[in-house]
This record gives structure tokens, sequence and C-alpha cells, in this order.
């Protein structure tokens, strides 16, 4: 037999390579290996550079298959707002993020990103999904199963445009209206938003029988990592200012703020976000006994630590002020993975200088890397990296807008019901000669929708999304011989001189998100005080608040025949007008407490001594009309 070439022998021992690899020698990439010893397997071939490369997670706008690949990125996501371009369709988001785990996946060992989006009531940064109410609505239901079913249906929307993970559930208890994320919470009482962690298995799927407490889970393709945010203690911030200092006592900390998290670890939530606030002067960042000490190792969570968006950065004031002291602060209190989010290089090489010099040891970098592996094995990303292009028609589905508009329904709390009991306005009849719709509200889906819709900040009028506003289900609900009439904020006079049979008024706030909702005075907006005035001192009226917390309703009471909490129900203006014409009854009950001025602030149902306009857990009850002309 005679000698093989150099070239020849190479391409041999090549092929024996692949057939001992195909045998099962590379542990981690066989499914049929148990779980540590998958991760074990991995992270003994990885360097350092691969390792920092995992904890680093990047926005789309700087994340390319090039920088994934020569930076071994190991998160993506798209913040408030950041597109692949305006009003993209599920496959336009699917070819961007299947693209860049492309990139993440020629590297050497080929370990896929992770790619992160705010799905935070529904899948809300993309144009056609449905969008469900916001938290505020949700926790009036004190419904977890319908809340399930909510987290089934993002999690198929979200995966129809390609994306595993998502930031939600918010779970502050959220202690002072003035809070410009009050929207995000539930409600005030902690029982609630504990009750309310039932979306994480709607996200996740069921946990498996005897699942151990703190460990990760994802039941396969159609469902999606979940986050429980922002630990913790982001609801109890001094006088409701977004991102400032929570000042109670570890009992308090402890009794109401933390709750949820033991019933999302129960429920086995994959990550946990830390919040920017602080707690006692100490930031949540840079907290070693609560991240690592109480989470990590007294509650034995397995899944990854995330920071906030320029988390690290933010733990000095000013932000950005000592980059390497934060870098070293945040890392060994034990956040796994940043969100860095564009100037990535500069936190790579900060950390990776950092654990040379024996600053930040490789064990905790080594924990770190095992747990956002842990997360990445769990829910199939190595065996199912890519998007699947047959759940696109999830996007927005019929069904799901249903759903939406059964939770609009039920999150309303109907607050007034008649000048005096016995004369009640609501249900509204069907067949009337002529009705009035007022008010800035009424004709605009971004009003409905709030902050952290399309845009982080949301957006006003009718062409963010696809969804119905409520003027429109006011037509689609009335008796075709109805004749509706809207005016935004008509005069007295002209109130007076069109002999309307009732008139539905719909006034609030306007979309904002996190500090720049944060309000000293809680007013709705102008000419919303003035429309109130005009029309509901001229004709019967229904005022239909449109909100993401209680607002100044006290001075206006008086002049109306009804008041409806709409909160902020979403793309399904339906659900409002199911309740207001009487095809279903008035359910919702108050899971905040609402004041009758701003100086009473805070206030919350267990408080000694309080004095509210409406009780927490009031709520008026209507029952559905069969027949309402």
């Amino acid at each position: 037999m005679g000698r093989m070439s150099i070239p020849m022998m190479g391409f041999v021992v090549l092929c024996l390579w692949t057939v001992v690899a195909e045998g099962g020698s590379i542990k981690y990439k066989d499914r049929k290996q148990p779980l540590g010893v998958r991760i074990k397997d991995l992270l003994k071939r990885m360097t350092l550079e691969e390792k920092i490369g995992q904890m680093t997670q990047i926005e789309r706008a700087v994340a390319t298959a090039d920088v994934m690949k020569q930076n071994f990125i190991g998160s993506v996501l798209s913040g408030g707002g950041s597109v692949p371009a305006p009003k993209a369709t599920a496959q336009v988001w699917t070819n961007m993020v299947d693209g860049i785990q492309k990139g993440a996946l020629s590297t050497r060992l080929g370990i896929p990103m992770i790619y992160g989006i705010d799905a935070v009531h529904g899948h809300n940064n993309v144009y056609g999904a449905t969008i469900f109410p916001h938290n505020v609505g949700l926790g009036v239901t004190r419904d977890p199963e319908l809340v399930k079913r909510i987290g089934a249906a993002t999690a198929l929307e979200v995966r129809a445009t390609g994306i595993p993970y998502v930031f939600a559930p918010c779970i502050a208890v959220c202690r002072n209206p003035r809070w410009g994320r009050c929207y995000e919470s539930y409600s005030e009482d902690y029982r609630i938003v504990k009750s309310m962690t039932e979306i994480i298995p709607g996200l996740q799927g069921d946990l498996p029988a005897k699942s151990r407490k703190g460990v990760p889970y994802v039941g396969g393709k159609t469902k999606v990592a979940a986050c429980a945010k922002h630990f913790v203690g982001d609801g109890g911030t001094k006088n409701g200012v977004d991102e400032s200092n929570t000042i109670i006592s570890s009992n308090d900390l402890f009794d109401i703020h933390m709750p949820a998290y033991y019933d999302s670890l129960r429920k086995g939530v994959s990550t946990v976000m830390v919040s920017y606030s602080s707690w006692n002067g100490r930031k949540m960042h840079a907290n070693r006994d609560l991240i690592t000490g109480f989470l990590k190792n007294k509650l034995k969570f397995r899944g990854f630590v995330i920071s906030d968006w320029q988390g690290l950065d933010r733990i000095t004031d000013p932000p950005h002020a000592n980059y390497s002291y934060s870098v070293q602060a945040g890392i060994t209190a034990g956040i796994d993975m940043i969100m860095v989010p564009e100037n990535y290089r500069e936190f790579i090489d900060t950390l990776t200088s950092q654990v040379k010099a024996n600053i930040i040891p490789m064990s905790r970098i080594d924990d770190a890397v095992k747990r956002i592996l842990r997360v990445k094995f769990v829910m199939g990303l190595f065996e199912n990296p890519m998007s699947d292009p047959s759940l696109a028609n999830q996007l927005g589905s019929q069904e799901h807008r249903d759903l939406a508009r059964e939770a609009v329904r039920k999150s309303l709390v109907l607050l007034k019901n008649g000048k005096t009991p016995s004369y009640p306005l609501l249900p509204l009849p069907k067949k009337a000669p002529k009705i009035l719709v007022a008010g800035t509200h009424a004709d605009n889906l971004g009003y409905q929708c709030g902050g952290w819709t399309i845009q982080w900040q949301g957006v006003a009028g009718n062409d963010l999304t696809v969804g119905t506003t409520i003027l429109s289900a006011i037509k689609k609900t009335v008796d075709p011989s109805t004749q509706v009439v809207y005016q935004q904020n008509p005069d007295a006079n002209f109130v007076k001189s069109n002999k309307f049979s009732y008139a539905i008024v719909v006034v609030g706030e306007v979309p904002y998100a996190e500090m720049f909702g944060d309000s000293s005075n809680l007013t709705i907006t102008e000419p919303g005080p003035s429309t109130i005035n005009n029309v509901c001192g001229a004709v019967k009226c229904v005022v239909v608040v449109v909100s993401g917390r209680p607002v100044v309703m006290e001075p206006h009471i008086a002049k109306m025949d009804a008041l409806v909490a709409a909160w902020l129900p979403g793309t399904e203006g339906q659900g409002v007008t199911d309740a207001l014409f009487g095809d279903y009854g008035f359910t919702g009950k108050l899971a905040r407490t609402w004041f009758k001025s701003v100086d009473q602030l805070p206030m919350n149902f267990d408080d000694s001594h309080n004095d509210p306009l409406f009780h927490f857990g009031f709520g008026l009850t209507t029952k559905p009309v069969k027949a309402n002309y």
C-alpha cells in the first residue's frame, strides 16, 4: 500500500474527527446528554474572550453578523421602538433575527445568540401585533388564568418574528401613582401582583412535574424565555420618582416587593432583570447581598440575572463617570448578562482587563456563563436556533384579538352609574336617535395603547398599528339607525342645540414611558376637563377615562352621570363598548386606591388612615342585557 499524500492524510483525519464528533465526543451538541454535562463540556472549551462575549447583550442597531462573529456576542435586543423597518412584517423581522443568528452560529463553537425584546403588553414593538391592556388594567380582572392565556398568545406572536426571549413580566408593586411606570404594575397589593405571575407559565409553558424551584424552563418553539423585573423595590421609590431611592425597612421590602419573585422562581422564570432604583441609598445594580446572597444563594435561582439598559453605567452619578468601577461593582454583585447596549467594545475590554488583573475572579465569570448557557440549552436554542416561518400567521391573529377584547371588558371598572343609584345610565341603549361622542381619546388608537407601543414613549394617532378605536367600536355597536356625531371638544351650545339622547366622553392621559411619565399633579390632559364640563353640563353623559393610573377626578365627578376607568386598553376598543352597551356586564374591581387629591399620596389600601375617592376593591357591577334596544 503506497503512502498517502499529506493533503489526503489531512482529509482522512478530518473525516475521522467528524465521525468521532458525531459519535458524541462533543457532548454539548448532543441533546441526549444531561443538561449539566452539556454545560460543563461547553464551558471547558471556551476562552475568556468567548465567555465574556456570552455575557454581552447589544442593540440590534449595532449587531451585524460580523460583529457577532468577531466578538462572540451572546445576546441581542431591540430597545423600545428599535425595529428593522417601519411597519415591518413578520418575515422582515425573522430575516433580521436569523441574519444575526447566522453570525453567532459561524463562530468556532457555534453558540446561538438569544434575542430579547420588551413585549410588555403583547408584542408591542411590532406593527400589526395584538396590543393587550397594560398591567394596570389586567390587575383589575383578578384573573390569573386570563393573564396566562395572554402570556401564551404573546409568546406565539413574539416567536412569529423569530424572537425567543421577552423582558416581561414587570412584577413591580406600584405604591405611588406619581411613578411613570405605574401602568406596568398590576396593583399596589403584592397579593394581586403575585397571582399575576401566572403569565410566566403562559409565556414559558407549564413546568414539568417535580421540577426544582428556581430552575429555568421554556417549553419549546412556541414559548419564550420570560424575565421577572425589576429586582427589587422599583415600585416603592420616594415620591414615585422613577429610578430613585426606595426608603423602607427590610421587612417592608421582603413583605411587599419580594413575594412575586418567590412565585416567579417557583414557576421556572428564566431570567431576572435588576432595577435602576436604589434601596436605602444603595444601587440595586451593585447590591451583592440581594442579587447573589438572596436571589441566587438563598432562593436557589439558576437562570441568569440581566442588567437594565445601560444599568452598569448608572451605578455612578452622573452615569458612566467611572465605568471601570461600575463594571466591577455590577459583575461582582452577581449580574450575569449586561445590556450594554451599544458601546460593547468598552464593556468587553474593561471586563477582560479586570479578569486578567484578578480584580474579578474567573469563578464569577464561569457562574455567569453557566447560567446563560443553561437557559439557552433549556429553551432548545442549540437544536432550533432559527425562526419558524409557520408561525407568521400568529401575529395579530383574530383569536388573539378576541382574547384582548375579553381582557379589555374584564379590566373596566364602573365607578359611577347614575346621579342616583335608582336611575343608572349604563348599560346604554344601542338604539337612540342621535348620540354624541366627544373627547381627545375617543378616536385615537395611540392614546388607547399608551407608552411602550411601537415606540418607547408611544405614538399618538391612528396610523401606528392595526386596531379598533373606541369611536369605531361605538359605530359598530349601535343600531344602524342611530346617528353618531363625533366632536373632540364641542362647546355647550352645540351640545344643547342638537338634542342628543346621551353622550360618551373619552378623555385621559397622553402616552408616556418611564421617567417621562412621572407626574406631580396627575391631571387628565386638556381639553379633557373642559370637554367634561361642556358636554356633561348639557346632556346625560358617561365619561370613559383612558389612563395609566388613577388621575384627578374629584372636581369633575358631580357633573357626570357615569364614570368608567378603562386604563390603557390597547388595540381592541370593542372591549370597551362590550360593557358600555350591555353585551357583557361590568365586573372589574379597583386594584389601586383612587385618591381624591394628590396631596393624599402615597395612599394605599393597607394604610391605617385613608380617605379615597374610591376604595381599593371598589367597582359597580351590571348584568348583560340580552336585547338592548
